[in-house]
């Protein structure tokens, strides 16, 4: 088992946050997010990564062959669905804002009138 991989994850969602606390702009924002979505992508096949695994089909191999964990893909392609349909979602609200305000900036977006 290796740690890079959990160092590698852990350096995207510090990269990521990073780029969500200091963004100056909507599209910035949803590209750090997508970043930090990235490294739970690489965090979650880390983990269930096994050394010497193959592909978990059990048909074509005899009982006791170490294989990946197959939860885990799945739970990584469903992740993966999940964050393009967030991400497309956000960069039709950017769009929507910049229609509205004239701007991408969230520091001069004004507040809602009551």
């Amino acid at each position: 088992m290796s740690l890079l991989p959990y160092i590698v994850a852990g350096w995207l969602l510090l990269i990521g946050l990073y780029g969500i606390v200091t963004s100056k702009d909507l599209i910035h924002l949803v590209i750090c997010l997508s970043v930090v979505q990235s490294s739970t992508y690489l965090l979650l096949l880390s983990a269930g990564y096994r050394t010497g695994g193959i592909a978990p089909i059990f048909a074509e191999h005899s009982p006791g062959t170490p294989a990946v964990d197959p939860v885990v893909q799945a739970l990584v392609l469903t992740d993966i669905v999940v964050g393009a349909t967030v991400t497309a979602l956000l960069l039709a609200l950017a769009v929507q804002v910049f229609k509205r305000r004239g701007t991408l900036n969230p520091g001069k977006l004004r507040p809602l009138r009551d």
